[in-house]
């Protein structure tokens, strides 16, 4: 038996392997269950036990210089492949840099904003309940707000998040008073496609609770943020309007004026442009969240995808996510 050992070891050195086809015929010959190692291995079980004991270790020493013998073939054989199909005449491959969407640049220049004034960045699940995205926030059930939102439903108590308020609920129900925080992310609305609005699109909110928050904070934290972001000289307005879950309630707007087509038509004639929808945080959500009547505060919602599009004088709103090169690559620089 010890004999059949050595011979097995020395016909595996000698096995000459000088390409892929010899390496896969060595494989064949030792290593597969019909193989000469296995054969081998099957001879040796049938062994008395005094004899296993004296042959089990030169066995184990037979199969390892096989399998040895096999990987320094393959590595052989794998090396020179690589260097013959290596051409050093060829030209190389342009390797273009990355750089950051539009959306997410814009994101980014929005939260460093806010973070000036005291805002932390908050995040929260895209897929929400139905008590986080309506309930909480005085969407009664039936209730004809609800209407206000199309949403893409999961099942009937599961739905792609129709807004980011569904983070300030869960800030709020967190229980740690004050909050300061903005909440950045992607929502779903079951809308027509057009130059105006898609299915979805990005939203920045924002939350303060505190003691003794007024409306006047909030006018001023918004007025602020289109200064800067907009530029000093940026007029801008708000308006009474309706939201389930602020009262007061109301949408901000930024003069673009009426001297070019496109503003004619963005802004439908009146050179006003509505940018985000504000107010103070309905009495009914605070108790939905557990949070003293002693407590006040507001809460805003920006459109990603409209400020940058009139930042950076963007037409179409469906140019951000067409992937077209052409236009991604003007902003690589942002």
């Amino acid at each position: 038996m010890l004999d059949k050992f050595n011979q097995l070891i020395e016909k595996a050195k000698s096995f000459k392997v000088s390409s892929s086809d010899d390496l896969e015929n060595f494989r064949l010959t030792f290593l597969v269950k019909k193989g000469l190692l296995n054969k081998l291995i099957q001879e040796f079980k049938t062994l008395s036990n005094d004899q296993k004991k004296e042959l089990g270790k030169i066995l184990n020493i037979t199969k390892q210089t096989v399998e040895e013998i096999y990987n320094i073939n393959s590595k052989k054989i794998t090396s020179n492949h690589n260097y013959s199909r290596l051409n050093n005449n060829l030209p190389g491959y342009y390797i273009e840099s990355g750089s950051r969407h539009i959306i997410s640049s814009v994101v980014d220049e929005m939260t460093v904003i806010f973070e000036r004034l005291g805002f932390s960045v908050s995040i929260g699940p895209e897929i929400e309940d139905d008590w986080h995205n309506f309930s909480a926030l005085n969407f009664p059930k039936n209730h004809p707000a609800r209407d206000m939102q199309d949403t893409f439903f999961v099942d009937q108590e599961i739905a792609l998040r129709t807004h980011t308020s569904s983070v300030q609920v869960r800030l709020m129900e967190s229980g740690k008073l004050p909050i300061r925080s903005i909440m950045p992310g992607r929502v779903y609305r079951n809308e027509a496609i057009s130059s105006r609005s898609n299915c979805f699109f990005h939203q920045v909110e924002g939350l303060y609770i505190d003691k003794g928050v007024s409306f006047l904070d909030l006018k001023q934290t918004l007025y602020n943020f289109v200064k800067e972001f907009f530029g000093p000289n940026t007029k801008v307005r708000f308006r009474a309007s309706y939201f389930p879950f602020t009262e007061p309630s109301a949408e901000m707007d930024i003069f673009l004026g009426i001297e070019t087509a496109s503003d004619y038509k963005l802004t439908k004639g009146t050179g006003w442009l509505e940018i985000l929808g504000c107010g103070m945080v309905d009495p009914n959500v605070l108790e939905n969240c557990n949070i003293d009547k002693s407590y006040s505060g507001f809460a805003f919602g920006l459109g990603v995808d409209r400020i940058a599009m009139l930042k950076y004088g963007v037409k179409d709103l469906r140019t951000f996510f067409n992937n077209d090169k052409r236009f991604l690559t003007q902003f690589d620089s942002l």
